[in-house]
């Protein structure tokens, strides 16, 4: 299953006077947990849709592989309409969907799975019968999520669809603290760092000097679904010179154009990718996943059961 993962900071307030997502919870903030738990539990794209403090927010998670969406009259409009902003992105990209906002930050990777293998259109953590994040929501039921203007939110937009949605048993609190709650979080904060513990592989393909990292793999996947070079790197919190040196560093490595560029226009000019960065960018995400799924199950038997 292609996992992709959702998290709205558009609306996001403070946590003990700090920018919530920007808060540290133990020594690394609310944002960094939830992208390394979607990320560990194997989410193939993290959207993050951004509103109040945007710019600072995705800075502070720049190189860190995520797609930067705004909602720019985030403080006129509900959680709903991020919700949308990141869905109408995922749309036909991914199998389902793990949404969270990202003021839960201390649900594990476990839970994540869980749901995953419920094989449910709708699903969700249920902890002592109460239910928590994240949700997951299956690809067919996204244009319904999108086509509907009802009240209630995400919750009266997922009762529309007449689904009825799974309660995943897990004994996981984290997926029910909520950052901006008051609270001693110690305990379920001491669980999940015990669970957060994981093997991350990094590939960089090199010859002289490295030229294609997960980094690039990313500007060069927006730029085939955008047509710009550009709007690649807005969605990367990437300079757009600093796109541009990565994609030549590339293909001067490999000695042949992989990024087309056509000039002028109404609309401004356009980037496309040629038929071999297409290929070379399909095998190297194949070879990605095949290698952390080959770390994953190796770490489990050197380190399973010694680190928590």
């Amino acid at each position: 299953m292609q996992l992709g993962a959702l998290i709205t900071a558009a609306g996001a307030g403070e946590r003990e006077g700090e920018f919530t997502p920007m808060a540290n919870i133990g020594s690394i903030s609310v944002a960094q947990r939830v992208v390394g738990t979607l990320r560990q539990a194997g989410a193939a794209r993290i959207v993050m849709v951004t509103g109040c403090n945007a710019q600072e927010l995705e800075r502070s998670l720049a190189g860190q592989g995520l797609i930067f969406l705004r909602n720019e009259d985030y403080a006129r409009t509900e959680m709903l309409d991020s919700v949308k902003i990141g869905l109408r992105y995922l749309a036909g990209k991914c199998d389902a969907v793990l949404f969270t906002p990202v003021d839960i930050p201390l649900f594990t990777a476990e839970t994540v799975r869980a749901l995953a293998a419920s094989g449910a259109g709708i699903a969700c953590p249920d902890v002592g019968g109460r239910t928590g994040h994240p949700i997951l929501i299956s690809a067919g039921l996204i244009c319904g999520i999108l086509g509907y203007t009802g009240g209630g939110g995400l919750k009266g937009a997922i009762k529309s669809l007449g689904v009825e949605a799974v309660r995943v048993p897990v004994p996981d609190e984290g997926t029910l603290f909520d950052a901006h709650g008051p609270g001693d979080c110690g305990s379920i904060l001491d669980y999940h760092n015990s669970r957060l513990i994981r093997a991350e592989v990094s590939v960089r393909l090199a010859r002289e000097t490295e030229f294609l990292d997960s980094r690039l793999a990313t500007l060069l996947m927006l730029t085939d679904e955008t047509g710009s070079v550009r709007e690649a790197c807005t969605r990367m919190q990437l300079s757009y010179s600093t796109g541009w040196k990565l994609i030549r560093r590339l293909e001067g490595q490999l000695g042949c154009a992989l990024v087309l560029r056509s000039q002028g226009g109404s609309g401004g000019g356009s980037s496309a990718l040629t038929g071999r960065a297409a290929e070379l960018l399909r095998r190297y995400r194949a070879f990605e996943r095949e290698l952390q799924s080959y770390a994953d199950s190796r770490f489990a038997e050197y380190f399973g059961g010694l680190l928590e």
